[in-house]
């Protein structure tokens, strides 16, 4: 084992020579040169940068080639001051850092007093010159003002190209995962952040609920290149940022309706017979909510919280299905045998003369299960009837943000995000909206981060997160296989699947549980010493999963028409053709995950930059906790290791 894990290890060490610089998740970098009007550099130049929405600030001093560093700076509009006694001061307005931007600012000081300004008022475009990966910005304007099909942002992952969405989370995991292939990567080998901390779903590996669109600031994607620091997920990176408070109070509230009476009439749409009007879909969709933050403490302390809900009422369009009808359960078969039911003549098969069966060779647990079923006057059985599909969601977040000083700066972050949808058969007393499931769905993650800033040249950024998820999948229950007469177990009462070829079904849909915890702490350092701009840090994290479904608990029943051609003929004489009956499934998991990186940027020239890092991330395997699952070891396959614990099952006599 100890060789296994040596070899994972050393494979998992990454050279990388055309890295993205991107030391800290959710930060932004700066850096540049100072000459005078001759182009000779000038060491010990102070250089101070401003966020104009929060007054924090930030100094470094030129190196002895002019050049300065400053790593691991809050993203937003800045102020930039460049000065040296016997120059005057430069000035740069208009800056604005964006998400693992590093944008290079060069300052030509020209000689006068201190007290003597030269100000420059212009954005600066954000030009990289020191990293070799590709990646894109989504800022807040995109975000908010782009027309977002239900405001999902991660529809605008794609808009940074090379990126193509291959679908959504299943049922078993949250609400408002996606699958996502940027670049031809694996779609599960997307790796998220949030504010610098893990947000992948352990679930899936697709992303946990994003922030809705008031309240995320901005996102990258970086879709090549990426650092030693990025690990664990080798497709792309996606790095979002959640608004925070200012100086000025601020916020918005909004509302976005979907309603049935502003759409045309469907000429398709099917006739009410009441009214002799077409039918709508009674389409009702609010999605509401809105945000504010301001300051506690004007440049000490700020907050920023939002919400957003969505309801939704839906009638969705009929569901066709057959049951028995009084002249099958009379026995006659013939109206359901005929081409006017079944599109041609399917006489019964079985030595069943003139399509009849005696209704005495019915199965008295079959005929129980009939009563349940809708009755119908339709002489082929037909049915038609609607599953609701009612829902509310809810998003929230609340952040503060705290400058110590000018060297310390820390932040907590809490989100939450809830799905709800009663299951069908709550508010319907047809069993055969059984078919269809309730959600109860519960995200919540927190983060906290912590900054600080050792004299001019060291960075220190901390990560503390803690995201759970709490999946439920339920359904009123309807009846088990005893409640019909029927001598077969359920490891589920209440519950049972049974479904009829070309006919009706009933359940199918089980009652299972998906809950997930991971905990993270990560630790990034930064130093600058002389032309090298060295980044070591190390990342761990705790996966835990806790899954119980009662996929087969009470029992899945096929009935297919293999012995009379009709399954409603199979079904009332109790012809089961399988039947699939499992105890609930209980598979609880965790594993641990750790991280370490390396990366060097050395400024070789003013015209040379070469980015190198390394990475060692050795997989630690999950682990099964109930001892259900047990790893194979080939190593010791091949030395003949037998194991010493031997579990000999009780034999029992055949009654």
């Amino acid at each position: 084992m100890n060789r296994v894990l040596r070899n994972l290890s050393m494979a998992a060490v990454t050279l990388i020579l055309t890295s993205a610089l991107a030391w800290a998740q959710a930060t932004a970098e700066l850096n540049g040169r100072v000459t005078d009007e001759s182009g000779a550099v000038l060491p010990g130049v102070t250089v101070t940068a401003t966020q104009t929405d929060t007054g924090f600030t930030r100094s470094v001093v030129t190196d002895g080639t002019g050049a300065w560093v400053m790593p691991n700076v809050p993203t937003g509009p800045y102020r930039l001051e460049v000065s040296l006694q016997g120059f005057r001061t430069y000035v740069q307005t208009g800056i604005v850092l964006q998400v693992g931007a590093t944008p290079t600012i060069n300052a030509e000081l020209a000689v006068g007093n201190l007290e003597e300004t030269v100000s420059v008022e212009a954005a600066t475009p954000i030009v990289d010159v020191r990293s070799a990966g590709i990646s894109d910005v989504v800022e807040n304007e995109r975000i908010v003002e782009l027309p977002l099909q239900g405001r999902q942002v991660t529809d605008l992952i794609v808009l940074a190209g090379a990126a193509v969405q291959t679908g959504v989370a299943s049922n078993r995991a949250m609400t408002g995962g996606v699958t996502i292939s940027v670049a031809g990567g694996l779609s599960f080998g997307v790796a998220y952040t949030l504010d610098g901390a893990m947000h992948n779903d352990v679930n899936n590996n697709a992303n946990l609920p994003m922030p809705f669109p008031d309240a995320l600031q901005e996102f990258s994607v970086a879709t090549s290149g990426l650092s030693a620091q990025n690990g664990m997920h080798a497709g792309a990176s996606v790095n979002a940022v959640t608004k925070s408070g200012t100086n000025s109070l601020h916020g918005n509230l909004f509302e976005f309706v979907r309603n049935k009476r502003f759409n045309a009439t469907d000429p398709f749409a099917a006739i009410d017979p009441a009214t002799g009007e077409r039918k709508d879909d009674g389409l009702v969709r609010n999605q509401f909510g809105g945000t504010l933050g301001g300051p506690i403490m004007t440049d000490k302390l700020f907050y920023f919280g939002g919400y957003q809900g969505t309801n939704v009422t839906q009638t969705p369009a009929s569901t066709i299905t057959y049951v028995p009808t009084a002249a099958m359960l009379a026995g006659d078969f013939t109206a359901f045998a005929s081409a006017a039911c079944q599109g041609r003549d399917v006489p019964l098969r079985g030595g069943f003369v003139n399509n009849v069966i005696s209704p005495s060779a019915f199965s008295p647990a079959a005929l129980n299960m009939a009563r349940r079923l809708p009755t119908t006057t339709d002489p082929c059985g037909q049915i038609t009837y609607s599953l609701p599909n009612d829902s509310k969601e809810g998003d929230g977040l609340g952040r503060i943000d705290y400058q110590k000083s000018a060297n310390h700066s820390i932040f907590g972050r809490y989100m939450f995000k809830f799905a709800k949808k009663p299951p069908p058969y709550e508010t319907s007393e047809n069993v055969l909206t059984t078919t269809a499931q309730g959600v109860d769905n519960l995200y919540q993650g927190v983060a906290v981060g912590d900054t600080i800033v050792f004299g001019s040249n060291a960075v220190q950024s901390l990560r503390v997160t803690y995201n759970r998820t709490r999946v439920s999948r339920s359904t009123k229950k309807w009846f088990s296989p005893y409640d019909i007469g029927s001598n077969v177990y359920s490891y589920s009462p209440g519950e049972m699947s049974f479904s009829v070829t070309g006919a009706f079904a009933v359940g199918g849909v089980n009652s299972g549980i998906f809950d997930t915890d991971s905990y993270q702490v990560s630790d990034d350092v930064t130093l600058v010493r002389g032309n090298h701009q060295l980044a070591l840090g190390v990342n761990v994290a705790y996966l835990k999963m806790d899954f119980l479904t009662n996929a087969r608990s009470g029992g899945t029943w096929i009935v297919n028409g293999q012995t009379t051609g009709l399954g409603l003929g199979d079904f009332l004489l109790g012809r089961v053709a399988s039947l699939e009956h499992g105890a609930a499934n209980a598979l609880p998991m965790d594993m641990w995950y750790q991280g370490v990186y390396a990366q060097d940027t050395w400024r070789a020239s003013s015209r040379v930059t070469v980015n190198a890092g390394i990475r060692w991330e050795p997989f630690l395997g999950q682990s099964v906790r109930n001892g259900a699952i047990y790893n194979w070891d080939i190593e010791r396959f091949q030395r003949n290791v037998t194991s010493e614990v031997l579990h000999v099952p009780r034999r029992r006599r055949l009654p």
